[in-house]
């Protein structure tokens, strides 16, 4: 019974934390993002990001593959614009990385 009470009265605490609502919202504005990136490259991405004192200081993107018909700087000027937008903040860092498959290297 006393750990029932801690329980509900943590999940109470918690639920009124603006760590549990920042993340919140840091997950349906990494959703946006990947959403605008999918609309635009036709690939969709996994999004990541970390928050530091309400400041955000980084994002990922990670896209399963290379687009090799496309140069590196537009598909960076891309993801740099959805992240701003979507986030309403300029990171201090933006991660682009790709996923290689096995595949022989070059």
């Amino acid at each position: 019974m006393f750990r029932a009470v801690v329980i509900v009265f943590l999940a109470f605490a918690l639920s009124a934390c603006d760590a549990v609502a920042t993340l919140k919202d840091g997950l349906q504005q990494a959703r946006a993002v990947e959403g605008d990136l999918e609309q635009s490259t036709g690939v969709k991405p996994q999004v990541g990001f970390n928050w530091r004192n309400g400041r955000l200081t980084s994002v990922t993107v990670l896209f399963p593959k290379l687009d090799e018909t496309k140069p590196l700087g537009d598909l960076a000027g891309q993801v740099r614009a959805a992240v701003t937008k979507e986030f309403k903040q300029t990171p201090d860092a933006i991660v682009l990385s790709f996923a290689l498959g096995k595949g022989p290297s070059v």
